[in-house]
């Protein structure tokens, strides 16, 4: 794709990458095969390609109207795209470049400004979710979530950081308890830092990059004597939080005090999964048929792909394929909260594949994902770390 971006722009280093990633694009059209919105809708506007070429117009001085905003919005940013594309595009970069342009060059609603501070305000903030959340069980909206406090005994083999999660501490802290249990069988510490508890996510792709980064940096800050003691792994068990925080290294690239010890956090960064891929397990529910909903962020965005099943299969669980389980359940971050109508229909999709087949329970590795499935199906949707046990030699 030819590009004319300003001499000003192309400058910085944003603009030189932005150059880069749309000059890759050959207008092949193959992204929009597979992407959920313009399958939805038709429009070339919904799709990557149009979204590219909104973003191209938009970098190179054109104004910036309401109906290219809205378009932007509306990408899942589920990266079916960029897997699917031949010619290497990193539209994940890309739509981010294009939102923040946008979002500084067109002024938002109050209304959609204050939807979009709430979900940054409430969901980053677990001492805000939690009276939130317990309210929401009382009335039955979530199924109240199964607290269990594991014992850790003294350990002598080895540490590890693991990330809590904003979201997940306070809806579902079963998950990070059954981690925590797993790596007390094989004698592993699992350091947990309550000041680390969001990865800086929802701030970073919902506008306040300036916040993401101040709450990347409090990670980094936190973790740094751990890591200069030797440990040398951090466990994520939400492949959204995986993915961001392996992306550390790139949103923090231009700063001089922190570019470095991001790059460091990032490289030893893994999905549970990854950390988990050689470990013998066994089954620990009487669920025999499972059908695995990978979360976009794990198998579009870190590229991980196969490993859970393995490893369900290997438990004696039986995994089921369906259809379309490469498309977005619809859940996406905040999209859930912001594109409920969309949401909603791209959860019946996948719901609609799964339950064509005889299935048991659905397992994932995302948090939101887990919860957005859980409110449109009758069947068990776990994370599917709950699944398993450590097998005893």
């Amino acid at each position: 794709m030819q590009t004319r971006l300003p001499e000003k722009f192309l400058a910085s280093i944003q603009g030189q990458r932005a150059d880069e990633i749309l000059r890759k694009c050959v207008h092949c059209g193959f992204c929009n095969a597979t992407c959920p919105t313009y399958l939805l809708s038709g429009d070339e506007l919904e799709g990557p390609r149009g979204r590219v070429y909104l973003i191209k117009e938009m970098l190179e001085g054109q104004q910036t109207s309401a109906s290219t905003q809205q378009h932007l919005d509306s990408c899942l940013s589920c990266l079916n795209c960029q897997t699917t594309c031949p010619s290497g595009v990193d539209y994940a970069e890309l739509i981010e470049l294009g939102r923040t342009h946008c979002d500084q060059t067109s002024k938002r609603s109050l209304y959609d400004q204050f939807r979009r501070w709430l979900v940054r305000k409430v969901f980053t903030q677990p001492l805000i979710l939690q009276p939130l959340f317990t309210l929401a069980t009382w009335l039955k909206i979530y199924a109240k979530p199964v607290r269990i406090d594991y014992p850790i005994p003294p350990f002598t083999s080895d540490k590890v950081i693991i990330l809590d999660g904003c979201v997940q501490s306070v809806t579902a802290p079963n998950i990070n308890n059954s981690l925590v249990k797993l790596l007390a069988t094989q004698d592993i510490a699992a350091l947990r830092h309550k000041q680390t508890q969001c990865c800086g996510a929802l701030d970073y792709h919902n506008g306040d990059q300036r916040r993401a980064k101040l709450v990347i940096k409090n990670n980094i800050d936190t973790w740094w004597p751990d890591i200069e003691q030797g440990v040398k792994t951090i466990l994520m068990t939400a492949s959204g939080c995986g993915l961001t925080v392996k992306d550390y290294a790139r949103i923090m690239a231009e700063d001089e005090d922190y570019a470095a010890k991001a790059r460091v956090v990032s490289s030893i960064t893994q999905d549970v999964s990854e950390y988990f891929t050689d470990f013998k397990f066994c089954k620990n529910e009487s669920f025999n048929n499972v059908a695995f909903h990978s979360p976009c962020t794990l198998q579009h965005g870190q590229k991980i792909n196969g490993i859970v099943e393995t490893l369900l299969t290997r438990s004696g669980y039986n995994v089921i394929e369906y259809a379309d389980s490469h498309l977005c359940c619809g859940s996406a971050g905040s999209y859930s909260l912001l594109h409920t109508e969309k949401a909603n229909y791209f959860r019946a999709e996948k719901l609609a594949n799964i339950e064509a087949q005889p299935i048991d329970v659905i397992a994932t590795a995302n948090i939101g994902c887990l919860m957005h499935l859980q409110q449109g199906t009758e069947l068990p949707v776990k994370h599917w770390l709950e699944l398993v046990t450590m097998e005893k030699s």
